[in-house]
């Protein structure tokens, strides 16, 4: 299989652009954070195609866009992959595009690999920087622990990824994205739920569009901004041969 990426638009990008816009599936956008090596690039391509690929170039940060039947909804879904981040004496090493990346999502999957200590060491810092970008604690969050075939050089038990994301209000998930579909399936799947549910209880202008918010209070100003950085970023399609 070879993936091709195109670049285009938002607007380009959700199918009937040439009809109303009421006519366009609803918008969903989730960005993909962890360390280096965990497979974000492997678990973004997996839950886009259902298919692995083992070999990447290094993650340059890129934005995948695919329309996904989820429970009977046509949804456009978009899904930021970013480069791994490391812990710098005692703190995130967290530069501004993986902040950009992080408050333009509409949801979030943190991963870590079981084989890897260090990188699960990150799943708290992530949080509460994810925490502190959306103070108001209604992004929707799940912690994906990834290379579970690889039971003979883990350095993470399943419970502690499950203790920490208890701790953390977050749904864990355990996935083999190189042997097993359907758990990449189901953590993508809630923060869509999640998500959709969000935008159908909001006011009738942001239903109205899922690109140009209109907000009625202060707190709708973070949500404006990164719809703004949404509208005139560039985007890359994601297809297989």
């Amino acid at each position: 299989m070879r993936l091709t990426q195109s670049m285009c638009t938002i607007a380009e990008c959700a199918p009937g652009g040439d009809g109303p816009a009421t006519a366009r599936p609803r918008l969903v956008k989730i960005a993909v954070v962890g360390g280096s090596g965990v497979g974000k690039t492997a678990l973004v391509v997996r839950f886009l195609t259902r298919r692995f690929i083992g070999d990447y170039e290094r993650n340059a940060g890129n934005l995948y866009s695919r329309h996904i039947q989820i429970d009977g909804e046509m949804l456009a879904i978009q899904v930021q992959d970013t480069p791994g981040v490391q812990i710098h004496e005692h703190s995130l090493d967290c530069n501004e595009q993986l902040n950009r990346c992080i408050r333009w999502a509409d949801a979030l999957v943190i991963v870590f690999s079981i084989t890897d200590y260090k990188s699960f060491e990150l799943l708290s810092h992530l949080y509460h920087r994810v925490r502190q970008l959306h103070p108001g604690n209604t992004v929707p969050v799940v912690i994906v622990a990834n290379k579970a075939d690889l039971l003979h050089i883990k350095e993470v038990e399943p419970q502690q990824g499950l203790q920490l994301a208890n701790m953390l209000g977050c749904t864990f998930y355990e996935v083999s994205v190189s042997e097993n579909y359907n758990n990449v399936f189901s953590a993508f799947h809630l923060l869509c739920k999640e998500v959709s549910k969000q935008q159908i209880n909001s006011t009738p202008e942001r239903r109205r569009t899922s690109l140009i918010p209109r907000p009625k209070s202060p707190n709708m100003q973070d949500l404006k901004r990164r719809f703004k950085q949404a509208l005139s970023a560039k985007v890359r399609t994601v297809t297989s041969v």
